[in-house]
């Protein structure tokens, strides 16, 4: 398993916010991840692959640290595609709503506040 070495953001908060009563989101037109969709698909791909490769490498009794340098490579691409969606999400969603002004600007603000205080505690 390879360290990820592309830097960018990641994962929708789990709250509620801006959904509707079935969980979609309620945000009108493109996400701000949208132009860069197949990039993140393809390292959440990559992740999934490194998640199977730890499975595999304690099913096969492998040294602790080096389970734990994969887990560090893991976390730290996780990471960067949590940055790369919240720098999305800010130049395109919070930036729309900045302009628009009103209650929703500051909802997405919060929203974006909330988020990022989450990251900061993973």
């Amino acid at each position: 398993m390879q360290h990820e070495s592309t830097h960018a953001p990641l994962a929708k908060p789990a709250d509620s916010h801006g959904a509707d009563s079935n969980g979609a989101d309620s945000h009108d037109g493109a996400h701000g991840y949208i132009s860069n969709k197949d990039d993140y698909l393809k390292r959440l791909r990559r992740i999934e692959g490194q998640a199977r490769g730890l499975q595999g490498m304690v099913t096969d009794d492998k040294y602790c640290i080096d389970i734990l340098t994969q887990v560090s490579a893991m976390t730290s691409a996780l990471q960067s595609v949590a940055l790369g969606l919240l720098d999305d999400h800010l130049n395109h969603c919070v930036r729309h709503a900045a302009e628009a002004g009103g209650p929703e600007a500051d909802a997405k603000i919060a929203e974006a506040s909330a988020a990022i205080a989450r990251l900061v505690r993973s």
